[in-house]
């Protein structure tokens, strides 16, 4: 088994078929045929399914490990690669929606200037999906928001944000600029899904303030929420950059002084250590929210507004 034997596999993986895999491969489907043939028969077992054209079970299985191998493979050649400040190599990054609207152009414009030679990977998703990929090796790290526990992952909180109930101009809770959390006690609202991160904030406020949450709908997205109250479908609790600085139209943020601020960190794998352009990004992130955090209406940089915050 050699790492040109599982490229192959993957690029059948993601192309589906010898042939497409060929051309991404920069070679012949003779090639492409004969490696999957070696490590079919070096692992005693049908890989790809010729007839169909799809991975067989064991296939799928292989690919999943190939993937991490390979992008082990890939941090080994950045980190050789990288000297003091002249860094080279990808990083694989996973970012929630609302940070990366924010956040993702102004640390890709930064990285080309100040780092021209690392790759960049971006995934959006929400921080369930992510951290997944991030335990597997599939990404890097990711930009994903607190609660997390995990001994496998080492977490650098980056700021803090305020959550907001936001509804339409048209709901009843509009003709308020501030309402108790108590008041928001069974009322139907547009909330996260049961045990996601942002859900398990909101139920810890909710049990302090002895009241009860009630979901009119659960939706796994921030931006989608935020969506769906822009369209009077109901009022639910987002994080401040749910909202673009840029956005106008008839909506209302609503403050609710007892609801805690979101904490999003920067989460990678304890073991291996970061590579060299996945530390490279992460210093970038820091400077800019240090920077230019405080521009981002809710957000609050700095330990001082990160330490006080309960997020275990």
């Amino acid at each position: 088994m050699d790492v040109r034997q599982l490229s192959t596999l993957v690029a059948v993986a993601d192309h589906g078929t010898f042939s497409a895999a060929a051309r991404a491969l920069f070679t012949v489907q003779s090639n492409v045929s004969a490696h999957i043939a070696r490590l079919e028969k070096e692992l005693g077992v049908t890989l790809v399914d010729r007839q169909h054209g799809k991975l067989t079970d064991e296939g799928a299985r292989v690919v999943e490990r190939a993937r991490r191998v390979l992008n082990e493979v890939d941090d080994i050649v950045a980190d050789v690669a990288s000297r003091d400040a002249d860094i080279s190599g990808q990083t694989r990054l996973g970012v929630i929606g609302t940070t990366a609207r924010w956040l993702v152009p102004q640390m890709l414009g930064r990285l080309g200037t100040e780092h021209p030679g690392v790759r960049t990977v971006i995934q959006e998703g929400a921080t369930s999906t992510l951290i997944p990929n991030v335990l597997s090796g599939h990404l890097n790290a990711a930009l994903v928001h607190l609660p997390i526990d995990d001994p496998e992952l080492v977490i650098e909180p980056l700021f803090a944000e305020d959550l907001f109930l936001l509804a339409s101009s048209s709901h009843p809770l509009a003709a308020h600029e501030t309402i108790p959390l108590r008041d928001l006690d069974q009322v139907p609202l547009l909330l996260p899904p049961m045990g996601s991160a942002l859900r398990k904030v909101l139920e810890r406020a909710a049990a302090a303030a002895d009241i009860t949450l009630r979901a009119q709908a659960e939706i796994d997205g921030v931006r989608l929420l935020a969506s769906l109250a822009f369209d009077g479908f109901g009022a639910a609790v987002v994080p401040a950059t749910a909202v673009p600085n840029w956005l106008t139209g008839a909506f209302r943020m609503i403050s609710v002084p007892e609801l805690p601020r979101r904490v999003v960190a920067f989460v990678r794998r304890r073991r291996p250590g970061p590579n060299a352009p996945t530390q490279a990004t992460l210093e970038v992130l820091q400077a800019l929210i240090a920077e230019r955090g405080h521009l981002q209406a809710g957000v609050h940089p700095g330990t001082s507004a990160i330490n006080p915050l309960r997020t275990d």
